[in-house]
């Protein structure tokens, strides 16, 4: 291999980890496909030019010569097209993290790989299901066949709208947040020939030694004052990004976009990110599942995310378990209940959180109504 073929500025294998790997996956990838996938990543990126899309057309490709050995039906044709399937998925892992490695991603790759995933589901559904309806004349597979399709197309359907209700329960509350903040502002504002027009007798040079001198005071006090209208906001159940951690990662600038020395005074603005509280949407559940929390906090911390049969583990169900062991259609009937079972749980959290939300913009009235009084 040539010397001008190896990139140099690819990191070591820890440093790739840290940059590909999501910090919530699914517990099939985290356990049986970064600790293959990861290095190969390292490897494609340093020794080859192959782009994601390319990877994404490999993974495609995969998926299409396993569906072709599930149509065969024999146990041993299954064996081995669920083997090449599991290399189809970890390709499919690679065309992402190669991306985030080397800054090729691109919308349309995103897209290619959306459609290209239905696809193959589709694809090695109805040939897996046929092959053993070829075999055995059982009508159950036919349906099986039905099943295995709607219900990848439910999946990442429901995960498409539940994304885009939070997403917009999310930008009103922020809107909420910016109304109240302009609202405050105003009423910090006032121009001297607004207050002429609207008090013609008042002795303006007496006025304007009375502010020089509560002004000095006024400063003294400013912090105290800012802390205090935040946390009238904080009450009102405004939301707040975690300012903290962005703060000490990129260190405390003034307003002009300066770095703050020592003794200069925070803005109102960098105390109220500070004092704000965090907005939950997702308070109701937690208080009703409160061990939730725990176990969350214990698959966090292993990159496992809670929602433990998605797509991903349905589709390994479907098309390696079933396959290896020769039990189909089991394993298709429980992979897909479990399936249905984990979007239930979702799509209850989503209620509770649509409860949160209403909850919350009516605080924000109220603060409103409680202001305007």
């Amino acid at each position: 291999m040539s010397r001008q073929s190896v990139r140099p500025d690819v990191p070591p294998l820890a440093e790739v980890r840290r940059i590909t790997q999501k910090k919530r996956d699914a517990w099939w990838t985290v356990i049986l496909v970064d600790p293959l996938a990861t290095p190969l990543v390292r490897l494609t990126a340093r020794y080859t030019r192959i782009t994601p899309n390319q990877i994404t057309w490999g993974a495609f490709v995969l998926g299409l010569v396993s569906s072709v050995f599930f149509a065969f039906g024999d146990w041993q044709w299954l064996v081995l097209g669920a083997v090449i399937y599991h290399f189809s998925f970890v390709l499919d892992c690679m065309d992402g993290k190669v991306a985030r490695l080397t800054g090729q991603g691109s919308v349309f790759g995103a897209w290619l790989d959306f459609v290209f995933d239905r696809i193959r589901v589709m694809v090695c559904g109805v040939a897996l299901m046929g092959g053993q309806y070829a075999r055995t004349h059982d009508e159950t597979y036919i349906w099986l066949a039905v099943a295995v399709v709607f219900l990848d197309t439910l999946r990442y359907i429901n995960s498409l709208e539940i994304f885009k209700i939070r997403h917009t329960m999310r930008k009103q509350i922020k809107a909420r947040v910016r109304a109240a903040r302009r609202a405050e502002n105003a009423a910090e504002l006032a121009f001297m020939e607004d207050l002429l027009r609207d008090n013609p007798e008042a002795d303006v040079e007496q006025d304007l030694e009375r502010a020089k001198a509560e002004g000095v005071a006024s400063e003294v006090h400013s912090a105290d004052d800012a802390d205090s209208r935040i946390e009238s906001y904080a009450d009102a159940g405004s939301h707040a990004e975690p300012y903290a951690d962005a703060a000490s990662r990129a260190g405390s600038y003034d307003e002009a976009g300066s770095p703050a020395g020592p003794g200069d005074t925070a803005p109102a603005v960098a105390g109220a990110r500070r004092k704000a509280q965090v907005i939950d949407l997702h308070q109701e559940f937690r208080g009703k599942f409160p061990a939730y929390l725990r176990a969350r906090s214990f698959l966090l911390r292993h990159r496992i995310r809670t929602h433990l049969v998605s797509g991903i583990e349905f589709q390994m169900g479907v098309f390696i378990i079933g396959p290896l062991f020769d039990v189909v259609i089991p394993a298709t009937i429980v992979s897909g209940a479990l399936l249905l079972v984990f979007e239930l749980a979702i799509i209850y959290k989503l209620l509770l959180s649509t409860r949160d939300f209403s909850r919350t913009l009516d605080s924000f009235e109220k603060r409103e109504v409680a202001t305007a009084a």
